[in-house]
Formats: structure tokens, C-alpha cells, sequence
């Protein structure tokens, strides 16, 4: 049988130490010991052991158990689901009690019975991993609830009214959405808002971002895989796609696949099943798919760069968002929405935003869109000395002129400096350069290599 189980013992006398040592290494993962409990929390953070054997009495406390109580307060105040066994050779029903009492999950005698000693840590092990379950079941549970949050989209311009309408329309559908747009604009509220307005809104939504996958983990983290499929597989792992099964699956940035990645995506959406990495047979799953990216995704088509199968099966219905720049007033309505939110987080008195400061918004260019703006009151409420904000008191790149814009206009120069440019202004983080000029990371990658 497989090996379970981190144990850490904590007792001062070394001949402890030694035999019970040479008795669980046989039957757990792997055991740790220490004779200074001063080092228990060093041990927890770096060793991270299931069950910790703790003695009762140390060298300044013979025979109270008081030691052993303040170190036990101590474990779990740092873990409060930390597995605790006392071990004492001054055993009694009252000092049991008082130990269980105090949160020991068991108590082991000195001289201690063998097979009794090895079931009693088993269990132990086992608790820990039932507690390290239900701790990771309330977590998605409270990200689903999080997730079946409303989100709140301001608009009110004409673009972001169709919109709207069009939501509308989907909110008794199953059909894939494909959300179209630059980065900024909003195209994760967009599809949290699909979510909550969809018949499966009280099934799960699980978000992955593909451009953040490296290739040689896709196959993982969409499918999922069995016990021993690789080296560090020690038990199983469900996939994103059977986690959303039943619900529904966001995958972000789709544009940035790579052929081999949209291949195995084609057959699992097509098949509607998956197959674990190291498994035999497959599973069948359910997810209605909304997908996003900020690349031209029909252009990419063109040029061969992306499946046009592919695009068919999660292009039932496409939304455009547009970008900030071509909504007109709702600059105004987003800038005084984030101005009180952050105003109220950074306890600052801030009453509004002058007219000169708002005519300046809506005069720049936003190429980083809604996100640029949110970014851009915070950093203002922050600086801000006034009780209105001032175009002092933002920080934006000025726009071009039409005399510069028309001294070179030969594509590939332009294409050169944008690129220069952003990867200045990013400190050449990659991630960041593409999101200022408003393509993938993918498209940024390709355009650097066309351009040499």
C-alpha cells in the first residue's frame, strides 16, 4: 500500500525520537523529529505535516502537561485544523480530557503499544485529509457564491445599450458565446453577467485563462489526470472541463491557443467528453462554453492561424464590446462610478471630478479601456490634495497629433514603434506591452518575430 501521511515529532528525549522514527518509516510518507518545540513553527511552514506527535512533558515540566498544552494553543493558533497527538508517559483520564478538550486529537501512553500506536496514527493522517477536503469544498463553494454575484456594468451610450439588448435575448439560452473586444473593456463582467443570467446559474463557473497555460500543462489542467499518469500524479485530479461540467466554462484569451491545443479543444467540445491524462476510458461532460479574446480572431482564420471549425463551435453568438473611446458619456458615468468606490477604500473626501478634468477624459484615447480608467481615478483619488480632482491630478499620455501622425505612414515603421514603445514603457514585460497595444501576447510574439 502507498505511503500516506507528513508526521512531525516533538519530544525531548532523542531515544523517543529514535524509536518512533524507526517504527513510522516504514508506514507513512515521512517523518521529521525535533527535541525543541520552539521549532514547531518553523516545521509547520516548511515540512507541513499532517500529524504532529507531541509531547506532553519537557525537561522544565516533568509531570504537569503544561508544556504540552502551551505548545498545543500555539499549533493551532498557527493551524486551526492541525492534527495534535499527545504522547506522555504521565497519563491520566483527567489530563486525557482536558487534552481533548484543548483540541489534542488523541493521546498516546508511554511505553505505547505498537500496533495500537500505528492505527492511531493512521487515523490521524486520515483526519487531516478530511479536514484538508472539507476546507477546499468550502472554498469553491464560497467562490461560486461569489461568482453568482450580479455583476454591475455601467453604460449608457448606444454601443453598450445593444449590448444589453442582446444579453437580454440570451438569458433563456444554452447556446457558446464568443466575447469580442480589447483588452480593458470588460469582457470577464461580460461573460460572469451571462453566467447569472443563464439557466445554470446555480451550477458552477469555473474561468481559465489559455494564455496562461503553458502547453505541456493544457492537457492537465482542461482534462484533468489519473493517479500515476506522470511523475508528480499522486492521485487523481479532476479537470476544468468535468469541474464545470453541468455548468458553465469561460475560457479567456482563446485566441492565444497554439494548433496542437486548439486541436484537442475541437475533439473535446465536439465529442463532448474528455479523457484524463494516464486514463483508458473517457467521461462525458456538459458546459455550455463562453469563450473571450482580444486578437481578431477572424483574420486569424484567414491567415490560418486559428481553426475555423473551431471558431464555429464557440461562435453560436458573438458579442462585440466596444471599446471605451466610442461610448462617449459613459466615460463620465464609469469616472464617477470608480470615484466613489475608491474614495470610500482610501477614506478620502473627494466630492467630484472639475469639468476641465472630465473633458480631458473623454478627450484621451483610453488605449487600455475601461481598466485604464479604473486604474486611472484610483491613482488620482490616491494623489489627490482637493476636493475635486483636477486634470492635474491625472496622469495620461498625451494624445498624437495629426501632423505627427502623418509624417511616416508606412505600416511596418508604425507597427516598429508602437512595439518599441509599449515594450519601453512595460519594462519589457510582455504581458504588459501587449495589453497597451491592445493585441495578445500571442500576436505581440508573432509581430516581433515578422518584424526581426
Amino acid at each position: 500500500m502507498e505511503k500516506q501521511g507528513k508526521i512531525l515529532i516533538v519530544d525531548d528525549n532523542e531515544d523517543i525520537l529514535f524509536a518512533l522514527n524507526l517504527l513510522l518509516q516504514p508506514h507513512v510518507e515521512k517523518v521529521k523529529v525535533t527535541t525543541q518545540p520552539e521549532r514547531i513553527e518553523h516545521f509547520m511552514n516548511t515540512f507541513q505535516p499532517d500529524v504532529i506527535l507531541l509531547d506532553m512533558n519537557f525537561n522544565r515540566d516533568a509531570s504537569s502537561g503544561n508544556e504540552g498544552f502551551f505548545w498545543l494553543e500555539k499549533i493551532l493558533q498557527w493551524d486551526a485544523q492541525a492534527v495534535v497527538i499527545f504522547i506522555t508517559a504521565y497519563a491520566d483520564t483527567e489530563k486525557t480530557v482536558r487534552a481533548i478538550k484543548a483540541g489534542a486529537t488523541d493521546f498516546i501512553p508511554k511505553p505505547w503499544e505498537k500496533e495500537k500506536l500505528l492505527a492511531t496514527v493512521s487515523s490521524a493522517v486520515q483526519l487531516r485529509q478530511s479536514r484538508k477536503e472539507i476546507q477546499d469544498l468550502k472554498k469553491q463553494v464560497a467562490a461560486l457564491e461569489s461568482n453568482r454575484r450580479m455583476p454591475e456594468i455601467i453604460g449608457e451610450s448606444p454601443a453598450m445599450l445593444s449590448l444589453f439588448e442582446t444579453i437580454d435575448k440570451l438569458k433563456d439560452t444554452d447556446a457558446n458565446i464568443l466575447i469580442l473586444g480589447e483588452n480593458g473593456t470588460g469582457k470577464d463582467v461580460v461573460a460572469n453577467l451571462l453566467f447569472c443570467c443563464s439557466p445554470r446559474a446555480d451550477k458552477p463557473f469555473v474561468q481559465i485563462d489559455l494564455g496562461s497555460i503553458p502547453e505541456q500543462l493544457f492537457e492537465s489542467e482542461l482534462f484533468g489526470y489519473e493517479k500515476g499518469a506522470f511523475t508528480d500524479a499522486k492521485k487523481e485530479k479532476e479537470g476544468r472541463f468535468e469541474i464545470a461540467s453541468g455548468g458553465t466554462l469561460f475560457l479567456d484569451e482563446i485566441g492565444n491557443l497554439s494548433p496542437a491545443m486548439q486541436s484537442k479543444l475541437l475533439t473535446a467540445i465536439e465529442k463532448q467528453e474528455i479523457v484524463r491524462l494516464g486514463a483508458t476510458q473517457p467521461t462525458s461532460i456538459n458546459v455550455r462554453l463562453i469563450c473571450a479574446t482580444n486578437a481578431d480572431i477572424h483574420e486569424m482564420v484567414a491567415r490560418g492561424d486559428f481553426r475555423q471549425d473551431l471558431l464555429y463551435r464557440i461562435n453560436t453568438i458573438e458579442l462585440h464590446i466596444p471599446p471605451l473611446r466610442e461610448r462617449g458619456n459613459d466615460i463620465e458615468l464609469l469616472a464617477n462610478y470608480f470615484l466613489q468606490g475608491f474614495a470610500r477604500k482610501y477614506k478620502k473626501e473627494i466630492r467630484g471630478i472639475s469639468a476641465s478634468a472630465l473633458r480631458r477624459l473623454k478627450e484621451y484615447h483610453w488605449p487600455g479601456n475601461v481598466r485604464e480608467l479604473q486604474h486611472a481615478i484610483e491613482r488620482a483619488v490616491i494623489l489627490a490634495s482637493g476636493l475635486v480632482l483636477s486634470p492635474d491630478d491625472f496622469m495620461l499620455k498625451p494624445a498624437v497629433s495629426r501632423r505627427s501622425k502623418a509624417e511616416n505612414l508606412n505600416l511596418e515603421n508604425i507597427e516598429r514603434k508602437a512595439i518599441e514603445k509599449a515594450l519601453e514603457q512595460s519594462a519589457g514585460n510582455m504581458n504588459q506591452a501587449a495589453e497597451l497595444l491592445g493585441i495578445s501576447r500571442f500576436t505581440l510574439y508573432r509581430k516581433i518575430e515578422k518584424l526581426k
